[in-house]
């Protein structure tokens, strides 16, 4: 095994990961402050601000994803903008339209922009799958480019600008499915699942009594943007770099040599786009454990969260209940760890 040499070398970088290895502790502890336990999650939600990535949160009603992301936006004094989906919402209802407005001084009248709600720096997109194609297709712009279009016109959103859309899984009925090629663009698909008994307890016990929450903000808007930068810094060594471009490869029925169960049970694997956010990913929670470089560990612990909604599995694997996570953990069996490397 190979030692990495630390390419961190510059003084600011290497207070900068010390800083942002703090945040991510001072972040934890005010997040705790409203929200009990869902650290996996929490963790997710983090690597995404870390990297600039945007993220899909599957989860039953009543688990407090929108609080989760509300009180990050607090904590880190950002414009927070929730944007309910329904089925009558349009494109102008996300980006902002044209008005006609009157000036008070001369009388004349002219056309002003009036921004949507998605000129914030963190956007709860709520039940984005109830809302046609058309309308979300206007968030996925935002999210790809920064940026929305309206009359012709392009309007710039402010850094740091991130976008977590949540999802039901048990009321499919009248709801309008993301695309794949528009699932991909999101970094993690994060699964929020019931609380432990002890942690249920807490949640009732604290929510039907008054409180009282003031956040401090240790870290800021253009602390995150920093981290960003940083993010993209970390080294990575070849063997990490093949193992994750192997997972997302291997996921895929039409390569060579990808095994049997991936060709009996998956329609379409994982695209460029996995490999991509599993080092990013893996590179931010580098950062966040102390460390200047990726570990194997640091791929693993994200394949999951990437994956997940990468993978689309076929009839057979539906009728014999063959799970994406289940694939994941086959891949993740299967696929060998490069000898040299970290």
């Amino acid at each position: 095994m190979t030692t990495q040499p630390v390419a961190l070398e510059a003084t600011d970088d290497i207070d900068l990961a010390d800083r942002l290895k703090a945040g991510r502790a001072r972040v934890m502890e005010e997040l705790h402050k409203l929200i009990v336990g869902q650290e996996d999650v929490i963790e997710q939600v983090l690597l995404s601000l870390f990297v600039g990535g945007n993220s899909l949160i599957v989860g039953v009603p009543g688990l407090a994803k929108t609080l989760l992301i509300h009180t990050i936006a607090q904590v880190l004094d950002l414009k927070f903008s929730r944007i309910q989906f329904t089925p009558d919402l349009m494109p102008s209802d996300i980006t902002g339209t044209d008005l006609v407005q009157e000036d008070p001084d001369t009388g004349q009248r002219r056309m002003a922009f009036m921004p949507g709600p998605v000129f914030a720096n963190i956007i709860l997109a709520d039940e984005i799958n109830r809302t046609p194609p058309k309308t979300q297709a206007a968030l996925l712009e935002a999210m790809q480019e920064h940026r929305v279009t309206v009359q012709g016109r392009t309007y710039e959103l402010e850094e740091p600008f991130f976008v977590f859309a949540t999802q039901n899984p048990i009321e499919l009925e009248g709801t309008y499915p993301l695309p794949e090629a528009q699932l991909d663009r999101f970094m993690f698909n994060i699964i929020m699942d019931y609380l432990p008994h002890d942690e249920e307890m807490q949640v009732v016990r604290s929510t039907t009594a008054i409180q009282s929450h003031t956040f401090e903000h240790a870290v800021t808007g253009a602390d995150i943007v920093a981290f960003q930068q940083l993010v993209r810094k970390v080294p990575v060594s070849d063997p990490v770099l093949k193992y994750a471009v192997d997972l997302a490869r291997t996921s895929r029925p039409i390569e060579d040599g990808s095994p049997e169960f991936i060709k009996k049970w998956v329609s379409y694997g994982a695209s460029v786009r996995a490999a991509q956010y599993l080092i990013l990913g893996a590179k931010a929670r580098a950062l966040m454990n102390g460390q200047y470089h990726v570990h194997f560990d640091d791929i693993r612990a994200l394949a999951h969260p990437v994956l997940r909604h990468r993978i689309l599995t076929n009839f057979h694997a539906e009728s014999e209940q063959i799970t994406t996570e289940y694939l994941i953990d086959q891949l993740l069996d299967t696929v060998p760890t490069p000898k040299s490397g970290m």
